[in-house]
């Protein structure tokens, strides 16, 4: 109720000075211990995956706090698990504005950010002064002034500093924002990529003590046989899981709309179907072995279900909780399998 009223006020604002007032707010109304009734969820089933226990299958996905200010906000809505970022070595301003438009009439965004972050300290810094103990994933990408050839080295760096402190690692190779970014998904690219970041990983984990999951975050916008490859590398390599998918670069289901023509990538309800098709090419060709989180277009608890009948073990939302706030996490969360009394 109370987001139905604050929704009109807040797309009257520019996105993104938008999304600031709504999690600036949400914050305050954490600090008054409010911001929890705001979904109204209620207690789903636990799900394991990756070989974490997570206290429901529905996730926040990155993008929404990119330097990991408002974990204990967004927390309190009732996710099973938060993922922070995309992060990046240096801080860097992303995009010029403007670089973030709603269309409404799709229930969409289309954004090109790029990767606009304060840096991988300082989203370290808000992540140690956070509450919250459960499952936060941190999402990893490259300087947009780091050379393609070498990506890897971002990756390792943000990988060593984020390890101690993630529930799990996403490795963000397929935003369509930031220049040259998504030739990393190509099997050459891709498989050398991989390798060294298993490496990385084994070291940490024996460094550490403790073995934290790594998954790879891969476009909408493939082919068949890329997807093939992709699946390929993602055995081979043992990653521990993959998310499906990020944003669009097509524009089916909203030509002719106002800023439809804008670049970036396209998000919300147009990318639903595109979003459950990989999911179901990926489930068939993983066979069970590697654990799918599915994002793309969930606007409803029926939406969240379909990702999860395609083969996902995980679900994230992000345009649709701007589209439809807290009461969409109780809406899940109640369609959701209910946790054992």
């Amino acid at each position: 109720m109370l987001y139905s009223l604050a929704r009109p006020l807040l797309f009257a604002l520019d996105p993104e000075a938008a999304h600031e007032l709504a999690l600036g707010s949400l914050k305050l109304l954490e600090r008054g211990g409010l911001a929890s009734m705001l979904a109204g969820a209620g207690p789903a089933q636990r799900v394991n995956c990756m070989g974490l226990d997570f206290p429901n299958a529905l996730g926040l996905a990155a993008g929404l706090d990119k330097n990991g200010a408002y974990i204990d906000a967004l927390a309190a809505l009732g996710f099973g698990f938060i993922e922070i970022g995309t992060v990046t070595p240096r801080p860097q301003p992303g995009n010029p504005k403007p670089r973030m438009f709603r269309l409404p009439e799709a229930q969409a965004l289309i954004n090109r950010l790029g990767f606009n972050n304060q840096g991988v300290d300082h989203l370290l810094a808000n992540v140690r002064r956070a509450r919250y103990r459960g499952i936060l994933g941190i999402n990893i990408g490259k300087n947009f002034d780091t050379p393609i050839g070498r990506a890897a080295d971002d990756y390792e760096f943000c990988l060593a500093k984020v390890y101690a402190h993630a529930g799990y690692v996403a490795v963000n190779v397929s935003s369509p924002n930031t220049k040259d970014l998504r030739q990393l998904q190509g099997a050459d690219e891709l498989g050398a990529l991989a390798g060294k970041l298993k490496t990385e990983q084994q070291r940490l984990a024996d460094a550490h003590g403790r073995y934290v999951p790594l998954v790879l975050k891969i476009a909408p916008d493939l082919d068949d046989a890329a997807l093939e490859a992709i699946a390929k590398c993602l055995l081979k390599h043992k990653l521990d899981g993959v998310i499906a998918t990020n944003t669009t670069v097509a524009r089916t289901g909203v030509s002719g709309l106002r800023h439809a023509g804008e670049s970036g990538g396209l998000s919300g309800a147009p990318l639903r179907e595109v979003s459950n098709a990989v999911i179901r090419r990926l489930a068939q060709l993983l066979e069970g072995r590697i654990p799918i989180i599915g994002v793309g277009g969930v606007m409803s608890a029926a939406d969240a279900r379909a990702k999860l009948a395609a083969g996902a073990g995980l679900v994230q939302v992000y345009t649709g909780f701007i589209y439809r706030g807290p009461p969409l996490i109780g809406e899940i969360l109640r369609a959701l399998p209910a946790a054992a009394p």
